[in-house]
């Protein structure tokens, strides 16, 4: 076996333009495969990390504008929605609705700390919040129902800004007394940073803010989690229903759906999963297209390897190699080369993939409105790149096959008159 690799070593150093051929073939098929495959599983999975800060099975009901004229009133007039639509919400679909809540926004507030301040919004909730926007606590507790009862001052900042009122131990601001205006707030709790959005909420029982605000019985939003309805069709069917109640309570018309906006989370998830779906199919025919170019030009290049060799062939069955001998020196070379050159590629594409995480997977982009990250961990598992390394492996070994098989079968006179 070691006579057998140091002659390939010798061929391979004899041709060494079309060793080079081969190898590029080999390596940029891969290389290129697992970079797509890579780049994709980033796109996905920075989808997935953005569509994952709130559960499946909930809704957010927004009040829009009337988009026509109903009940003898003109369209374009707001809906604000009220503490009556969350009661409607509770007691009318208790077949659907598990548990329900609502938001109210304050903009425009101060919060102080002995000489810093930070500028944000209060957003008072129910205890349902952290529940639905999968609320993560670094320090503290999030709102329960007896400060909702009891209407307490309490407050549950962002890591953020504790960061910026007590800058040596943000923690440390939890059980802390700070001033929002010219009230007295007690922290709670601090939740964890959302790096997505440049978020500034910090969070309070609804039912204070409502009362130190003088809000009345609006509300901002609606949220809601409900069970029971697996199906687009399902749901679609319980957006109808539950639009057209809370537009009567408004005298907007049934069907009216720019008068409430529904976000419901669960169709998003599942028209986010088709796209996953199509895109995953999308990147492997490309890659599997790439690769296939590149079993296509090991093809080509073992096929006028054999020929340029027909001649040294033709003189080593004259001196007395058996066809067998033949065919495994040109099978040894095509799976060395496809192999050595396959985990070269394999390789430059894991590193090509780091580089991509490393880079562009630790870099907010700024929109304006929100921060987001385009790639989220683009890489791909060792058992894919070894699984496409193979298949390149297998596939030079039976491009070669042929050519192999056909030099091993030609008659020594014919083999050294070829040119």
């Amino acid at each position: 076996m070691t006579e057998q690799i140091a002659e390939i070593w010798q061929t391979t150093r004899r041709n060494k333009l079309r060793t080079a051929l081969t190898g590029f073939a080999v390596a940029w098929g891969i290389f290129m495969l697992i970079v797509l495959l890579g780049a994709g599983n980033g796109l996905l999975n920075s989808q997935t990390v953005n569509t994952d800060k709130w559960v499946d099975n909930s809704m957010m009901v927004f009040g829009g504008l009337t988009s026509k004229p109903y009940d003898g009133l003109r369209e374009g007039r707001i809906i604000q929605l009220e503490e009556a639509d969350l009661q409607t919400t509770q007691t009318r679909f208790t077949q659907n609705v598990e548990r329900a809540g609502a938001i109210i926004l304050q903009a425009g507030v101060t919060v102080a700390y002995r000489e810093n301040y930070v500028s944000g919004s209060l957003r008072g909730v129910y205890p349902l919040d952290a529940d639905i926007s999968k609320t993560k606590l670094v320090a503290g507790r999030f709102i329960n129902d007896i400060d909702i009862r009891e209407q307490r001052k309490v407050l549950v900042m962002p890591e953020n800004q504790a960061r910026e009122l007590k800058p040596r131990d943000p923690y440390g601001l939890v059980g802390q007394t700070v001033r929002v205006g010219d009230m007295a707030f007690l922290v709670i709790g601090l939740e964890q940073e959302d790096r997505s959005r440049m978020s500034s909420d910090m969070t309070t029982p609804l039912t204070t803010l409502r009362t130190l605000y003088n809000r009345g019985n609006n509300v901002d939003r609606i949220a809601f989690t409900f069970h029971g309805l697996e199906t687009e069709a399902a749901n679609e069917d319980f957006e109808r229903r539950y639009r057209a109640t809370i537009n009567y309570h408004h005298r907007a018309a049934p069907d009216d759906e720019d008068a409430v906006w529904i976000w419901n989370r669960f169709t998003q998830a599942l028209q986010m999963a088709r796209g996953t779906a199509i895109l995953r199919t999308a990147l492997w025919v490309i890659g599997l297209f790439t690769l296939l170019s590149g079993i296509v030009g090991v093809s080509n290049i073992m096929l006028i390897t054999v020929r340029e060799r027909t001649r040294e062939f033709g003189i080593r069955k004259a001196i007395g190699a058996t066809p067998a001998r033949i065919l495994r020196i040109i099978i040894t070379e095509s799976v060395l080369v496809t192999a050595f050159f396959g985990y070269i590629g394999m390789l430059l594409g894991i590193a090509a993939n780091y580089y991509m995480d490393a880079t562009l997977g630790s870099k907010p982009i700024e929109t304006g409105l929100f921060t987001a990250t385009m790639f989220v961990n683009p890489m791909v598992g060792l058992d894919t790149c070894l699984g496409v390394t193979v298949v390149l492996v297998v596939a030079g070994t039976v491009a070669g096959l042929v050519p192999a098989l056909k030099a091993a079968r030609i008659r020594p006179i014919l083999a050294m008159n070829a040119e």
